[in-house]
């Protein structure tokens, strides 16, 4: 879209309290932003806009706006209206979609078959093991898996994708020329160069908490569905899956031990109708036919099995069995195995190396299950 045919949806996207419902709301009584802004104050008043909105529909060159159109012009950037032909139809048609999207990297990603995977900002390993292994499963399989960005979770789905090279998309609470955790600036760099960040919020918006559920209903409009994999029960993660929920969207959830915290959230989803998941695979199959059809194949694209350079021994076998998948401390599994401290400690360091199990605080242990997202 030409800058003098954008310039009028940034005009009224800026004007302070009007959001995605009074633009939705002013474009069904006006037609266009450009009829808008030509209607004048008694039909602005009559749709119930502030003083301080009407005083800025009334500038010719408002702030922000130029900054805006300063930022589309530079290469990878975009600017999608709801009228342009690559706005991610899945998106449109939830209750009034955000009429402006700022994208970084391919825009057309965001109409591709996508799962948006959300969770805890402090996971535990094994959940942000399983968020990687199930990204990257999924990815393989052909859908772009989708998230917010950030840390935990989120983090663990962009980079279990990346590292399987497929697509991610992340979706974010700030404007498109900031990044948020500025520690994950080299991971959305990567995200972009093949897939897509976006956001609704102008050039410029920094962090602020009530700009994360805008972003939430984002993430689930853009989605097929919904997967959660670890959350309490006050995660926004959870807002995330009420949202999918609402707009008729697939809503999956992980769950785990009684122990965990974290595994609550995911609880409570099941219980109020979410699928449960115990594989990738469940998940393609009840996605079905909203996949493309080499994603509904199985097995497809997956990469061939490790050898296992190191076979356990009957201890190492003895105490991996002993320790489930709760938190457990050495103790306990002295008393479980009937080996001695040294023994389990000595194996415990060695399966951290390999991989096999990841240390917690007050001295406890978690095994991780390697075949989370298969």
């Amino acid at each position: 879209m030409e800058p003098s045919a954008l310039a009028p949806w940034l005009h009224l996207w800026h004007a302070p309290g009007v959001g995605p419902v009074t633009f939705t709301r002013l474009l069904q009584a006006h037609a266009t932003p450009q009829g808008v802004l030509a209607a004048g104050r008694t039909a602005w008043q009559q749709a119930g806009l502030s003083p301080e909105a009407m005083a800025f529909l009334e500038q010719d060159t408002p702030p922000g706006i130029q900054a805006d159109l300063d930022w589309v012009c530079r290469d990878g950037h975009h600017i999608l209206t709801l009228e342009d032909p690559r706005y991610p139809p899945r998106l449109k048609n939830t209750p009034a979609p955000p009429p402006v999207l700022y994208v970084v990297g391919d825009p057309q990603v965001l109409s591709w078959p996508m799962l948006a995977v959300v969770g805890s900002r402090h996971p535990t390993p094994g959940g942000r093991e399983t968020a990687a292994a199930f990204s990257a499963h999924l990815a393989r399989r052909g859908l772009v898996i989708a998230s917010g960005l950030a840390k935990g979770i989120d983090a663990a789905a962009h980079e279990g994708t990346l590292a399987a090279q497929g697509l991610t998309v992340a979706v974010t609470g700030t404007g498109p020329d900031r990044i948020y955790p500025a520690a994950h600036r080299a991971l959305a760099h990567r995200i972009v160069a093949e897939g897509a960040m976006v956001t609704e919020l102008p050039t410029g918006t920094p962090v602020t908490p009530q700009n994360f559920p805008r972003r939430n209903r984002i993430l689930a409009g853009l989605a097929v569905g919904t997967l959660v994999v670890e959350a309490a029960t006050r995660s926004g993660s959870l807002i995330t899956a009420r949202l999918a929920a609402e707009q008729g969207r697939e809503v999956f959830a992980i769950p785990g031990s009684i122990h965990n915290p974290l595994a609550r959230g995911c609880h409570r989803l099941i219980r109020e109708g979410a699928k449960l998941v115990e594989t990738a695979d469940d998940i393609l199959e009840e996605l079905g036919d909203l996949l493309p059809p080499h994603a509904r194949q199985s097995r497809l694209m997956e990469p061939p099995a490790a050898p296992d350079q190191d076979m356990p021994d009957e201890d190492h076998v003895r105490l991996l069995e002993a320790m489930g998948y709760d938190p457990v401390s050495v103790d306990q599994l002295v008393a479980r195995t009937t080996l001695t401290v040294g023994a389990v400690s000595s194996m415990l360091l060695l399966m951290e190396l390999r991989g096999q199990v990841a240390s917690l605080s007050g001295g406890r242990y978690v095994r991780l299950r390697s075949e989370s997202g298969k």
